[in-house]
């Protein structure tokens, strides 16, 4: 793809994800919705920072903005990359199968390339995770005058990491090295353990928070 995905404006990305181009898809909007709340996190901690009520956090609110910035970044980078590594197995299947050497050269690239497809959600996963355990921090020393800003942080991350974690299994599913397959699976349940209670605990606290 010559243009990287976040360089596009949001009309034609979202013209783009509903064309009948194979990619992006799935994979790049759940990196899309994580680098959106890892944005939203950064924007809290910015509207908290330089506020005399909220003097006391201007310290750690500093951090989280710089911390959320460097998180959104890093979502957008592997959201294009999400995408090459969906034609790397596109390409991988157009390969000739017309002999068995040819047979097996393709059928090693598809594996590669379905490695490759399920590290880069893996990547989100982590991502995603940080970025919560980091918006998390902010619960209880922010400006709560942007308590629905942070909400719908922990909503997109929570799209996130669960959009992220079905391309982790689709890829899986397909995978022979079953060593690999298990060790991906064990570690994206660890990070949906983590991330995903996190998330709604701060999530039902800003709620509570908002309706007084």
């Amino acid at each position: 793809m010559a243009m990287k995905l976040a360089e596009l404006k949001v009309r034609e990305f979202a013209d783009l994800v509903a064309s009948d181009a194979p990619a992006p898809g799935g994979g790049s909007v759940a990196a899309l919705y994580g680098s959106v709340g890892a944005a939203l996190a950064a924007m809290v901690a910015g509207l908290t920072r330089g506020r005399k009520k909220y003097a006391d956090h201007e310290e750690h609110a500093s951090m989280v903005q710089a911390k959320a910035e460097e998180l959104k970044a890093r979502l957008l980078d592997v959201m294009d990359r999400d995408t090459d590594a969906f034609l790397a197995v596109s390409n991988a299947f157009a390969m000739p199968k017309e002999t068995d050497e040819q047979k097996a050269a393709r059928s090693a690239a598809i594996q590669d390339g379905l490695k490759g497809c399920t590290e880069t959600p893996l990547e989100m996963m982590r991502l995603c995770d940080e970025t919560i355990t980091l918006a998390s921090s902010l619960i209880g020393r922010f400006n709560e005058t942007s308590a629905s800003d942070l909400g719908v942080s922990f909503l997109s991350l929570e799209a996130g990491i669960k959009g992220a974690w079905l391309n982790v299994l689709i890829n899986i599913s397909s995978i022979k090295d079953s060593a690999f397959a298990e060790e991906k699976r064990a570690e994206g349940e660890a990070l949906l353990s983590h991330a995903l209670p996190l998330a709604e605990e701060c999530y039902q606290k800003l709620l509570k928070l908002i309706e007084g």
